[in-house]
């Protein structure tokens, strides 16, 4: 009964709330737009669907805490023994996802063998390998005066240090090793690929040393070419040089490729850099392929060598810009391109300080 009471004292009571006889005369509204309220979230709940959670005070019990496994122990003193702070008896470990792998950097110490691919020079090899172009000349013999003795398909030794892969000739000691190749003969004791006790061991001959940081004399190329007077009407040279052709600089200037090379496509015109007369046009059998050499008169000469097309001869005048050749993949050569050179009195220069 006397819930029954209470129930009607409430219902009396909103009933003078929302009939305005309350001691509020806003109160109707206000409660009117709580209950709109509260139905709306009731409703909510009943489309979702949502179980509210049993909201229940019970005491728990402490989990024990958690003990480290041997393995775990060890991880910790080692990290304790690198980073000299120790850990406390009580931490756990947890494996961490690690999404990368660091691999060590470890240096080549084998010799390699590489197989030419279409496109590559001595320089692009070398910086494959992260070693100097020159270590590449001297340890193949055929690449040693003409970095551009390459051949798809070609062998190649590949050293796992800068320096020179020495053949041993008879009568060659340690000490006449190192002064050839102006290092200290500790140098090619301590290296390991080597396999020497000391400075004193016999060597024998046809084994192979590597000489860490040695250094073989620059040798230029040479060849036959006309060498008889002037021809009539030849031109004199500007002094001043041209492009050759138009392209991308697959190779510079440097010292064992003291000229340079131009990377187009095959029949693009060549032309002459600067006035001249032909000093040569054939074939040139260390290397070049189709070479057309340019005497300009006043000590300059300049190459054209891999040409796919000459059309020029031996004596003919040709003004700067005049066509003389295309472009081609003659010789020894691993795709299509110009080298050029700049002669000084049959020393090479660096073209690039001269062309405009």
């Amino acid at each position: 009964m006397v819930h029954e009471n209470s129930r009607q004292d409430v219902w009396q009571w909103l009933q003078n709330e929302l009939s305005g006889q309350g001691s509020d005369p806003g109160a109707p509204m206000r409660y009117a737009s709580h209950f709109v309220l509260l139905a709306v979230v009731a409703g909510l709940l009943l489309v979702m669907r949502v179980q509210l959670p049993q909201w229940t005070i019970s005491e728990h019990e402490l989990l024990p805490a958690p003990t480290v496994s041997p393995v775990a122990e060890t991880a910790q003193q080692r990290v304790a023994a690198v980073g000299g702070v120790p850990l406390a008896a009580s931490m756990s470990l947890a494996r961490s996802a690690v999404p990368f792998t660091t691999i060590p950097n470890r240096p080549r110490l084998d010799v390699l063998v590489y197989e030419v691919q279409a496109g590559d020079t001595v320089f692009s090899i070398a910086d494959e390998f992260g070693i100097t172009p020159s270590t590449i000349m001297w340890a193949n013999r055929d690449l040693e005066l003409n970095p551009d003795m390459l051949r798809i398909g070609d062998q190649l030794v590949i050293l796992p240090i800068d320096g020179v892969y020495h053949e041993v000739k008879d009568g060659d000691t340690i000490v006449k090793i190192a002064k050839k190749y102006k290092v200290q003969p500790a140098a090619i004791v301590d290296y390991g690929w080597n396999h020497l006790k000391d400075e004193t061991q016999p060597l024998q001959v046809g084994d192979h040393l590597i000489v860490p940081g040695g250094e073989k004399p620059y040798v230029p190329r040479t060849f036959s070419i006309y060498q008889g007077p002037v021809p009539k009407g030849a031109r004199n040279g500007t002094g001043t040089f041209v492009w050759p052709v138009g392209g991308t600089l697959t190779q510079s200037y440097w010292e064992h490729h003291r000229a340079i090379d131009i990377g187009s496509w095959t029949g693009n015109p060549v032309v002459a850099s600067d006035s001249g007369y032909v000093l040569y046009a054939g074939w040139d059998n260390s290397g070049y392929g189709n070479l057309i050499i340019l005497d300009h008169g006043n000590g300059y000469r300049t190459y054209y060598a891999h040409l796919s097309k000459m059309l020029v001869r031996k004596g003919e005048s040709v003004g700067q810009g005049q066509r003389i050749g295309s472009v081609g993949s003659t010789g020894n050569s691993t795709g299509p391109h110009l080298h050029f050179e700049i002669r000084w009195h049959n020393t090479q220069r660096n073209p690039l300080g001269f062309l405009h």
